[in-house]
């Protein structure tokens, strides 16, 4: 299902033409968006930052910067402080400060048990969101 973008949390055109699997989490994180599932938005835009900013450390040729002793990619947390330190590129102020909060709404979706997201929780991340999305998509080749 394909929300409008008045009615997304990301807007869909960004991911046309890169991969299939991002346009599928980008559609699932805005399905949900549009039909008032916002925790199980939240939990697909924490996977879409994560999979992203793996793409940009693989286009770089940094993958094993962000893997672990068996080859394994760190958590997101420690995913986006390698973002943010990686002086491979040069990561805007905005998106250095969003990637934390946008991790934390999708945390809170994702593991709190009595934290339901509301439409104001993805609302007020929109600009956040466009912006990382943008900027990482970039950093990924993919842009």
């Amino acid at each position: 299902m394909r929300a409008s973008n008045a009615n997304a949390v990301v807007p869909s055109i960004l991911f046309k033409g890169t991969r299939g699997y991002l346009e599928k989490i980008s559609n699932q994180a805005n399905g949900a968006y549009s039909q008032g599932w916002f925790d199980a938005s939240a939990v697909m835009i924490r996977r879409l930052l994560e999979t992203l900013i793996i793409e940009a450390f693989e286009n770089h040729g940094r993958a094993a910067e962000i893997q672990n002793r068996d080859g394994d990619f760190l958590f997101l947390k420690d995913l986006i402080s390698k973002t943010i330190a990686c002086t491979a590129w040069n990561l805007s102020r905005n998106t250095k400060q969003a990637l934390p909060h946008l991790k934390d709404v999708g945390d809170k979706s994702a593991h709190s048990r009595r934290f339901n997201a509301v439409r104001n929780d993805l609302d007020s991340i929109k600009a956040d969101l466009r912006c990382v999305v943008e900027e990482l998509l970039s950093l990924a080749g993919m842009r």
